[in-house]
């Protein structure tokens, strides 16, 4: 019960990474208010593990805004803040589309540093030395060649964390930051499907490939990522500020 007491936000937690961390943070003793753009799954799924559903659109700054007003109204304020709502896609250089692009962008990046900054106001507020958790990638750590506009978004979610840990410890919340490597799941089976199309190859051959190549021996589950994330929303972690931490079974050594 290392969160008892404490509230939390997460976005893109209607299922998949999100939908895990909000299961782990309430066996944890968390009240968890989970957002997601899909209204339906959401709904189902807070109903499911016994959390509160809010739907937003993290493209949009009055959905935001509402979304963590409405978490206050029904948590009573927020402790904890999760960055986990982001989207996938790949081209190589030469096919990369502006539309691709500005999404990517909008919802990996600005999604993250206004979600970021409306929580900041309100622990600010309220005196609350919270803990923000965003959502980066070991995609973040190099390039990819057909990835580049993904991997450029997790890195500047990397660097958003550490700017963003620097400035807000004054006011007594950390910022840090976790890098998955290879996660199966839905998310995956779509990576797969995409990699298959530019690559030529039969689906499910890229999956099995790069859960080869993990030095652990396989691909990561949601289940490997939330030790991470309920250490760094406890009391446990009080002192690391602006830090990213790889959690991919060895992929990538920083």
């Amino acid at each position: 019960m290392r969160l008892a007491g404490k509230t939390a936000l997460i976005t893109g937690a209607a299922r998949g990474i999100g939908r895990a961390f909000a299961e782990a943070y309430i066996a944890e003793g968390a009240r968890v208010a989970i957002a997601d753009i899909d209204a339906a799954r959401v709904a189902q799924t807070a109903a499911d593990i016994g959390a509160v559903p809010i739907v937003m659109d993290v493209t949009d700054q009055a959905s935001i805004d509402a979304g963590v007003a409405q978490a206050v109204a029904d948590l009573g304020g927020i402790d904890i803040l999760i960055n986990n709502a982001a989207l996938f896609d790949l081209a190589p250089i030469v096919d990369i589309t502006r539309d691709s692009y500005d999404r990517l962008f909008s919802i990996n990046v600005g999604g993250a540093l206004f979600t970021l900054q409306a929580v900041a106001r309100h622990m600010i507020d309220t005196g609350r030395r919270g803990k923000i958790i965003n959502m980066a990638s070991q995609a973040g750590r190099r390039g990819e060649p057909l990835v580049a506009v993904y991997c450029a978004t997790k890195a500047a979610v990397i660097s958003l964390t550490q700017s963003a840990g620097l400035n807000l410890i004054a006011h007594g919340i950390n910022v840090n930051a976790i890098a998955p490597g290879v996660v199966d799941g839905e998310h995956w089976d779509g990576v797969d499907a995409k990699f298959a199309a530019y690559e030529g190859k039969p689906r499910g051959q890229k999956k099995a490939e790069v859960g080869a190549a993990v030095p652990f021996g396989r691909m990561g589950t949601a289940a490997d990522l939330t030790g991470m994330a309920v250490f760094l929303a406890s009391p446990e972690a009080d002192y690391i500020v602006a830090q990213t931490y790889n959690v991919d079974g060895g992929n990538w050594m920083s």
